[in-house]
């Protein structure tokens, strides 16, 4: 009896043990895993491109290396250019030689020319007077005929016109030219300055700059190659504004507030959590809605871009590693 009933107790035991070691199993399997949201480390990128037409003449820089504001990356070889400055020149050359001959008046040989054909006409009036004068009277004694008093009346009044037309002509080239003459000069310099400005600019962006400090991450052109406007010759990574996206389903935004602070882990740089704000969230295109399939007891999900800037600098961070939230 004391064998059998020892016997029964064991097998009483085991059994405890066996259904406690299967409900322990059962409680971890139907445990909810925790909820892990998986992003990626972003950062600025800058593509530096061509303003004017050309062939890459120069590459600085090399992939990889680290370059500061400003720094000169490339040259752009362009004739056009430099042809368009040369006709530039050329005309602004020419509206300052009209502008000066404008503000400086007629010069004084022709003022002198101008004064002497003015003397000129008004000796031609005295002497159409005096004919005149000699006419007159021996018309009023009838000893000349009324057509030839008209003739010489003709000629009297032809030569006070030349004089005044002379005289006219004596003034301007005493007052020079008008001041709308001068305005207009004057503008056509302020025109062709602004030409040759233009065209300098274009010859200054022909070196082409670092717009910020950074890391060159990629050059697309070989030496020699041709660049169209506006195509971009070489990206440059600005490491000083990084950040994290995530793609997270709205029901999974409770603590992923704007202004919040969360922790998130870098696989790439080890088992460190980092701190991260949550500065933006915005919903994505209708592609990245969750539909529901049931007419009752589901609806349609969409999802958010997160967007998460790290708190503190994080050494070693690349754009492309992998970020984790773990809920």
């Amino acid at each position: 009896m004391k064998n059998n009933t020892k016997s029964l107790w064991i097998g009483i035991g085991v059994v405890i043990v066996v259904v406690a070691i299967i409900a322990l199993i059962g409680l971890f399997a139907i445990r909810p895993e925790p909820e892990v949201l998986m992003g990626e480390v972003m950062a600025s990128e800058y593509r530096v491109a061509n303003k004017v037409p050309g062939r890459i003449d120069t590459i600085f820089v090399e992939e990889g290396q680290t370059v500061k504001t400003g720094d000169t990356l490339a040259f752009v070889s362009s004739p056009e250019v430099d042809a368009k400055m040369m006709q530039a020149k050329a005309a602004r050359n020419a509206a300052t030689a009209q502008s000066v001959k404008a503000q400086n008046g007629a010069r004084q040989q022709q003022v002198a020319s101008a004064y002497e054909m003015w003397q000129k006409a008004q000796v031609g009036v005295d002497i159409a007077k005096k004919s005149y004068d000699r006419v007159q009277a021996l018309y009023e004694k009838n000893v000349v005929s009324a057509q030839k008093r008209d003739e010489v009346e003709a000629q009297y009044k032809a030569a006070v016109a030349t004089a005044n037309a002379a005289k006219q002509q004596y003034d301007m080239a005493m007052e020079g030219a008008q001041n709308e003459d001068k305005m207009a000069a004057q503008a056509l310099v302020a025109q062709a300055s602004g030409a040759v400005s233009e065209v300098q600019s274009y010859i200054d962006s022909r070196y082409l700059l670092a717009p910020c400090n950074g890391e060159v991450v990629e050059i697309y052109p070989k030496r020699g190659e041709l660049a169209g406007t506006g195509s971009p010759v070489m990206s440059v990574l600005d490491m000083s504004d990084v950040w994290f996206t995530f793609s997270v389903r709205e029901d999974m935004l409770k603590d992923l507030k704007v202004g919040a602070e969360v922790e998130v882990n870098i696989p790439a740089l080890g088992e460190q959590r980092y701190k991260a704000k949550v500065t933006q969230l915005k919903a994505m295109a209708s592609y990245a809605t969750w539909r529901a399939t049931k007419m009752t007891g589901q609806y349609d999900v969409k999802s958010f871009d997160v967007k998460l800037v790290p708190v503190e600098h994080i050494t070693d961070l690349r754009p492309g590693m992998t970020v984790i939230i773990k809920g």
